[in-house]
């Protein structure tokens, strides 16, 4: 199987080509005969019910920065011809980011984009994991003052942070004795206007929070990013470490638990937290590890995603031949 690959993405030049999942993909998909094209959401362009790209023929090679990658001249493409397109470029998830899941509709599912842009748009990371409480920690999604005064009051110990961040940008803990809660809510009010996300900090995220990522609902690594000293983000990019690990019990039963809703959803590519026996965040929109699993437990979870997704456009093409 031969499939045209449209990867509407942040601009290539600037990647991390030893971190970034978006480049192994490409390099799988090249791999296996596809053909690949590479846009920014910026050039895409509705036009009396079609949706085109001013796209360039990309060619990725795993080489140092600057020459991992060959672009063809621009030209417009019409999405609807394409068989793939992989909406991977990375937040903020505003309205840019919404208008660009609005507009990926117009071709899906005739064009398959990876993830289903209406569950992107439904599923934002932290709102999406309040579907599943019982697997959550004590969490408050409020504007109101009061609110997060009385729930720091129940927990002492709290993590304040935008809803629609991400990377760890703009999380902030706070310890009981910690005086800067109205100076922090001050400066999110000025901000914007959305809703913060609070909740219990978990000590557990010492010993590390653990990403993993789940192909068309099924668990397929997992790699263990632990903080540095005196920081309380686990993000690669702040100074966390990654490790290897594997998947508790609890970790499993975690996955068995969304696994159906992200199949549901056609949400093939995700990735989720779990910080000691709690899930945190589902990511959705740009999921990330996938090289630094691979260097642990040498599973290429490229190769998989890919399987998984020329598996739905067989399905696809034989429904339609019905």
């Amino acid at each position: 199987m031969s499939l045209a690959v449209a990867i509407q993405m942040d601009p290539i030049e600037s990647i991390n080509v030893e971190a970034d999942s978006t480049f192994v993909l490409a390099l799988e998909a090249q791999a296996r005969g596809h053909l690949l094209y590479h846009y920014g959401p910026h050039d895409l362009a509705l036009r009396q019910g079609r949706l085109r790209a001013r796209a360039r023929r990309l060619k990725v090679v795993r080489a140092s920065a600057g020459r991992h990658f060959e672009l063809g001249e621009p030209e417009s493409i019409d999405l609807a011809t394409v068989d793939v397109v992989l909406m991977r470029q990375d937040p903020p998830f505003d309205l840019a980011y919404i208008t660009a899941t609005h507009l990926l509709e117009q071709i899906h599912p005739a064009t398959l984009v990876i993830n289903d842009p209406a569950s992107v748009r439904n599923a934002p990371e932290k709102l999406f994991v309040t579907h599943f409480l019982e697997l959550m920690p004590p969490t408050l999604i409020t504007r109101d003052r009061i609110e997060i005064e009385n729930f720091r009051a129940e927990h002492k110990d709290i993590i304040v942070k935008p809803l629609f961040g991400n990377g760890g940008a703009g999380v902030f803990r706070l310890k009981p004795d910690d005086e800067n809660l109205g100076a922090l809510l001050e400066m999110f009010g000025s901000l914007n206007r959305e809703p913060l996300m609070i909740q219990r900090y978990i000590p557990e995220v010492r010993a590390g929070d653990k990403r993993i990522i789940l192909i068309d609902g099924e668990p397929a690594g997992a790699v263990l990013r632990v903080p540095a000293a005196g920081e309380a983000r686990a993000n690669l990019h702040v100074g966390g470490t990654a490790v290897k690990t594997t998947l508790t019990l609890r970790e499993r039963e975690i996955c068995a638990t969304i696994g159906p809703a992200l199949r549901a959803r056609g949400l093939v590519f995700v990735g989720i937290d779990v910080i000691g026996d709690y899930l945190t965040e589902i990511n959705v929109t740009s999921p990330t590890g996938l090289q630094e699993i691979s260097r642990f437990d040498g599973t290429n979870l490229a190769a998989l995603i890919w399987q998984a997704i020329e598996a739905k456009r067989i399905a696809q093409g034989t429904a339609i031949r019905a």
